[in-house]
């Protein structure tokens, strides 16, 4: 048997089910099984947001904030909602970098699974995982902080935030496709830390110098935190409209690159 033959056999388990520009189911349950069972990541996900919300959140208590009308602890919340949900999707880098040392990639491509498909199954595994975060945060505010906002604006706020982590799954991805071992933590951790602070997640953009504040309107971080306070209700003419608008066009954006570079890859094989 060949060694081409060989990496198309072990690879098929996982994509048998489909031909090829079709989703692969069982792929997409692995991803999200493997996702799911990284204790570690999990852990550092959950707990960093949830330690902010409480040292952060118990200081401001029921004051408003001024420039969206929420209650400071609210803002605060869907920050950390934010927050863990993009770097849930963030992490999944390590994991692309770690298939692609090892020729896991190179399995794939010779199997019938198309750009598309490997880019969706990868999305919807740090969905899964941000989905979690969002939720853990959420119940912390509302059930040990009593953050006081109706159910209907909850679940709009959360929605909003799961569905917008979408660009930062992207992100990871492409992460996972360019950077080399070696330098993918160090990139990590330039990308992460960037969105976090420019988008507004950690610091109120309203304490920020001029210029930090224009820069983050070019960052999907921002509007991620935004589409989360429009639908907890945060005055805005165009409510979840211009933040949705915005994610989209980078999802699309980085989606496109994503497909070529996968498209690339394997007319190289």
């Amino acid at each position: 048997m060949s060694a081409a033959t060989a990496a198309t056999t072990s690879a098929r388990p996982a994509t048998a089910s489909t031909t090829s520009g079709r989703l692969p189911i069982r792929y997409v349950l692995l991803e999200t099984k493997r996702q799911l069972r990284n204790v570690r990541a999990m852990v550092f996900t959950f707990a960093v947001p949830v330690v902010m919300l409480l040292v952060f959140g118990s200081a401001f208590g029921t004051q408003t904030d001024p420039t969206t009308r929420l209650q400071y602890l609210v803002v605060t919340t869907l920050q950390m909602a934010s927050y863990g949900a993009m770097m849930a999707a963030l992490s999944q880098a390590f994991a692309i970098v770690n298939e692609r040392s090892i020729g896991w990639n190179r399995q794939l491509r010779v199997t019938p699974l198309s750009g598309w498909g490997f880019m969706v199954s990868k999305v919807i595994a740090a969905m899964a995982f941000a989905g979690m975060s969002i939720v853990i945060v959420v119940l912390v505010a509302t059930v040990g902080l009593h953050a006081s906002l109706d159910p209907g604006h909850w679940l709009a706020a959360g929605f909003g935030v799961w569905l917008g982590v979408v660009p930062f799954a992207l992100i990871a991805i492409l992460i996972g496709q360019f950077a080399k071992p070696s330098f993918a933590q160090p990139l990590f951790m330039v990308v992460f830390m960037g969105l976090a602070i420019l988008g507004g997640l950690w610091v109120p953009l309203s304490i920020m110098p001029d210029w930090m504040a224009s820069v983050a309107h070019l960052l999907p971080s921002y509007w991620l935190n935004r589409i989360g306070q429009m639908g907890a209700g945060a005055t805005g003419a165009t409510g979840m409209l211009e933040p949705a608008l915005v994610l989209t066009g980078w999802a699309l954006l980085l989606a496109a690159v994503i497909v070529w570079r996968y498209r690339r890859d394997a007319a190289r094989q």
